[in-house]
């Protein structure tokens, strides 16, 4: 069997790196003077450790992996400046309240010329729409006071002539969670961007629909842009301070708030240019930049530093467990087990985040890894010793051949078509004694002709106590059964047949109902299916599968997999231990799931404590 996951080499060493400082005696300085910063500088180990698992996690990389507490720490940063808690006041710096005067003047004076229209007078700001006390000198006021705003507009597809040219079409797609504006699929031409909205150098531009809503970036050179789009043209404000100010927490809240609709938010213009900005004296924006600048710099750096310590990881777990897979006999896997003990809490325990850097999301990963791996061995014959008097695996094949030829006669099944016997270059690994290869569908019972999908509204009218599978696992319940044993279901369909973000093969017991999306199969025994079930798990299935959109393993395709099986009684050993030390790493993945949830209680304490 090969071990897609194999790394040659193992780092050098894997030891914590230094977490960058950042001039943190600096900052401390600074927060004594009338910033709040210590939270973020005085903390640092606590953001990096922050990490979780994404919901996805399964087989795969590190960016399974999400950095939590740095996401936040980037939040709680652009919240303390917009609250003046980032940097000190300066009594003499001109207040917020002749910036605005200055706003509205120059805006009369381009009234004037004839460069803007003449905007409509914004409601003035009620003392109970403001969501918290500014400093001295600040002023809250609405996005539309602060400069011109618009929606976008898509030209006429009809019109051949406004595309394909110079002009970058941009649409929410195109603005990046990190303020990038990215490459468009489409340009217009100079005759096709009178008909849509133009930004320029210096706006800004915000999603104002979907999923993204509140995604925002400054534009860098000239560009059109469609309806789901609106744009400010800042006017004597400084635009990073404006678009800092918009990048909250706290603004992407309101516009939620503010917005219709709720599977998919919409806050048009009218709505967007009321909404508040706290705005500071024009001096002290730009220290806000410039301390924003250079704390989001440090968030780079510790960014890079979990990267490359997940790496590490990945790497030395990676290469410890293949040490597993690939020894050759019973003292070499014990050599090497010994070798990845040694490493256990830094791989596995999570003990080591606080310095390593890994965060309790990079143990959980490797506990993952690590129940591969369990399985690997399991099915390669080198989790539990063999017994040269077990009754080989050859004799349970008569077992199952005679059991299908009965079934087949009494009209249960139907006959199978013949398989191509497993040749010798198919095979994964040098069997051990008393193993056999066979084909998956001459070791196993077809039931894929008894299940019966089942429509959404169907199941709605038909609600009750039995199981209802698909795919993946339970996904509704009816009031009726298809079947009334322990069977094995294998995903037919999906993303999960490539990605195995979970099982794809799963015993189901009770009485219970069976759509179309997953493989129905019976066996000579219980036991036989779930060392199956093993089996299936623990091998890639890509070679099987059709479809790239729409991945799929059909009945034939399932049946062609080369499948080794162990003697009887040697099963029962193999899942015995795999259950054993499943429990275990269970066990171990819920104490750093309960560690990873203490340590994002603690990043949410840390922001409600700078922001108070």
């Amino acid at each position: 069997m090969s071990n897609k996951h194999a790394v040659k080499e193992a780092p050098a060493s894997y030891q914590s790196t230094p977490v960058p400082s950042a001039s943190l005696d600096a900052q401390s300085r600074h927060s004594r003077e009338g910033g709040n910063p210590l939270a973020i500088t005085e903390n640092l180990n606590l953001w990096i450790s922050a990490t979780k698992a994404k919901s996805t996690s399964g087989r795969g990389s590190n960016k399974k992996i999400e950095l939590v507490g740095i996401k936040k720490l980037r939040e709680l940063i652009l919240e303390l400046a917009v609250r003046g808690k980032l940097v000190p006041q300066n009594p003499e710096d001109e207040p917020a309240s002749e910036l605005l005067k200055k706003i509205d003047a120059e805006k009369a004076k381009l009234v004037k010329e004839g460069k803007i229209k003449k905007q409509k007078p914004l409601p003035e700001i009620t003392d109970e729409e403001k969501p918290f006390e500014l400093p001295e000198g600040w002023e809250w006021a609405r996005v539309g006071e602060l400069g011109t705003t618009s929606t976008g507009k898509t030209p006429s597809t009809a019109k051949p002539e406004f595309f394909n040219g110079q002009v970058p079409f941009i649409g929410p797609g195109q603005i990046s969670h990190t303020g990038q504006i990215l490459k468009p699929d489409k340009y217009l031409t100079e005759a096709g961007s009178i008909y849509s909205s133009e930004a320029i150098k210096g706006d800004i531009i915000s999603v104002c629909i979907g999923g993204s809503i509140g995604k925002s970036a400054i534009v860098k050179n000239r560009i059109t842009f469609n309806q789901q789009i609106n744009s400010i043209s800042p006017i004597k404000i400084d635009g990073t301070y404006l678009y800092h100010a918009i990048s909250t927490d706290l603004f992407i809240n309101m516009i939620l708030e503010n917005s219709s609709g709720s599977a998919t938010p919409i806050i048009n213009r009218s709505k967007w240019d009321n909404l508040l900005v706290p705005v500071s004296p024009l001096a002290e924006q730009q220290r806000i930049i410039a301390k924003v600048d250079e704390l989001m710099a440090l968030c780079d750096q510790l960014e890079q530093h979990s990267e490359h310590q997940l790496d590490a990881h990945k790497q030395l777990v990676e290469t410890l467990l293949a040490t597993l897979v690939e020894s050759e006999n019973a003292d070499e896997l014990a050599t090497n087990w010994q070798r990845l003990a040694e490493h256990f809490d830094t791989l596995f325990s999570g003990a080591l985040t606080s310095t390593v850097g890994i965060g309790n999301g990079g143990g959980e990963w490797a506990i993952d890894r690590l129940k591969d791996t369990i399985l690997q061995l399991a099915v390669m014959g080198k989790l539990v010793p063999q017994n040269p008097d077990d009754e080989p695996a050859s004799e349970l094949l008569k077992k199952i051949e005679t059991e299908k030829a009965r079934l087949v006669k009494e009209g249960k099944i139907k006959k199978p078509k013949k398989l191509p016997p497993v040749s010798d270059e198919e095979k994964p690994f040098e069997l051990p004694d008393g193993w056999e290869c066979i084909r998956f569908g001459d070791a196993t019972f077809n039931r894929d002709a008894e299940r019966v999908p089942l429509s959404v509204s169907v199941r709605e009218n038909r609600r009750g106590e039995y199981d209802y599978y698909g795919a993946s696992g339970v996904i509704d319940n009816i009031n009726d059964f298809l079947f009334d044993k322990p069977l094995l279901l294998i995903g037919e369909d999906g993303a999960n047949l490539i990605n195995r973000s979970t099982p794809i093969a799963f015993i189901a017991r009770g009485k219970y109902w069976v759509n179309n999306h997953a493989h129905v199969i019976d066996g000579i025994s219980e036991q036989f299916l779930i060392y199956i079930s093993m089996y299936i798990n623990s091998i890639s299935l890509e070679s099987y599968v059709t479809g790239t959109a729409q991945p799929k393993m059909n009945q034939a395709k399932m049946n062609s997999i080369v499948l080794i099986i162990p003697p009887l009684k040697e099963q029962q050993r193999i899942i015995s231990k795999v259950d054993e030390l499943f429990a275990l790493c269970d066990q171990l993945k819920a104490r750093l799931q309960a560690a990873s949830e203490t340590q994002l209680t603690l990043t949410e304490a840390l922001v409600e404590q700078a922001l108070s």
